[in-house]
C-alpha cells in the first residue's frame, strides 16, 4: 500500500477539471489510464523522468473504482484531498453542504486515534 500514491492520484485529479469528469464518468477506466500514464510521473519535472516501481495494490484500486473515501480514510489517504475531489465530483448532485454532511455521517462510526495520514 503507498499513501503516496493515493494522495498523489486524490491531488492529481482534483487539480484537473478534465480528469476530475473523467474520474466522474468512469472511474474504472480512468484509475487505469492514471496509474499507466501518470503514477510514475514526477511532478515538475521533466516528462521522461519517471518512476517504474510504484502501483496500486488492488484494494487501493477498488477503493478508487469505487469512490469509497471511508476505505480511503482507513487506508490513510489523505482527508482534506478526498474531501476537496469528492466535493468537486458529487456537489453538483446536492443541495448546499448536503454532500459534506453525507461524507461526514458516512465517517461517523471512525473513532480516535485516526489512521496515520504521514507519507
Amino acid at each position: 500500500m503507498s499513501k503516496y500514491l493515493l494522495d498523489k492520484f486524490l491531488f492529481s485529479v482534483d487539480r484537473d477539471p478534465e480528469l476530475t469528469e473523467r474520474y466522474r464518468e468512469d472511474p474504472v477506466e480512468l484509475v487505469a489510464w492514471w496509474e499507466a500514464e501518470l503514477a510514475g510521473s514526477l511532478f515538475n519535472c521533466i516528462p521522461h523522468e519517471k518512476t517504474t516501481w510504484l502501483a496500486f495494490d488492488e484494494e487501493e484500486r477498488r477503493a478508487l473504482r469505487e469512490h469509497d473515501h471511508v476505505a480511503l480514510f482507513a487506508m490513510g489517504a489523505h482527508p482534506f484531498l478526498t474531501l476537496t475531489l469528492f466535493i468537486a465530483l458529487f456537489e453538483r448532485d446536492h443541495g448546499p453542504m448536503e454532500y459534506q454532511l453525507a461524507y461526514a455521517r458516512a465517517l461517523d462510526h471512525v473513532t480516535q486515534p485516526y489512521p496515520d495520514i504521514s507519507t
